[in-house]
């Protein structure tokens, strides 16, 4: 029973929100306005940057629901990544995001890392942990290593930690969108009680497809 009423619960809370977010985002309720605009390139289109982490189970929460956002967005958006750190400074599963996307297996085997760690219970903490994994999903153990300590690889890695820093991301998972407009589930879920994270999220794609309507129409004017 406790369950039915909990679905329940999130089945009311999912329709009345959905009401209450039909309307146009609204600052400091929906999204907070970055305190120093970061530059775009994104063009014509709308740039939406998720900050996240590998070890972020809220993180992993989202990717689903934020990745069906993303393709349903289709032309619309420009999509990117950054790898985030708790600490401020390079960890080990910035480097493994870095490396797959700097040969090109991103979109391959991103869901597949996420699922290792939070649902396999895997430890991708170190390097030769990282390497051992990544060989059982058929990617040549020598080639990742030799990307995983590339020029190119460090200076992304360099790079993300820049942009957490400039775009002041303290926690995650964080969503920017056009260098200004700052939301998560927390922020666009912020009234619940109590707070409800699958109803959050929801409520929280709802806010970026106001940010990025409202963004297009000025991109028109």
């Amino acid at each position: 029973m406790r369950i039915i009423r909990l679905i329940l619960s999130a089945f009311v809370l999912l329709v009345t929100t959905g009401v209450a977010h039909a309307a146009a985002p609204v600052k400091d309720v929906d999204y907070v306005m970055l305190a120093s605009p970061q530059s775009t390139i994104a063009g014509k289109k709308v740039e939406v940057i998720e900050f996240f982490a590998y070890y972020c189970p809220h993180c992993n929460a989202l990717d689903t629901p934020l990745a069906n956002w993303v393709k349903a967005q289709g032309d619309n958006i420009v999509f990117k990544r950054v790898h985030t750190s708790v600490t401020g400074e390079e960890v080990p599963q910035q480097r493994l995001y870095y490396t797959l996307e700097a040969m090109g297996k991103v979109d391959e085997f991103h869901s597949k890392i996420l699922f290792a760690i939070h649902s396999q219970r895997k430890h991708l903490d170190t390097e030769d942990d990282i390497a051992d994994f990544i060989a059982t999903l058929g990617i040549d153990r020598q080639k990742f290593l030799d990307a995983y300590h590339s020029f190119a690889v460090q200076s992304k890695v360099t790079r993300a930690l820049q942009m957490q820093n400039s775009y002041e991301i303290h926690t995650w998972p964080t969503i920017v969108v056009d260098g200004r407009f700052v939301t998560a589930p927390p922020i666009a879920g912020a009234a619940m009680d109590p707070y409800n994270e699958n109803v959050a999220q929801v409520m929280m794609l709802k806010v970026l497809d106001g940010l990025v309507q409202q963004q297009l129409k000025e991109r028109s004017k």
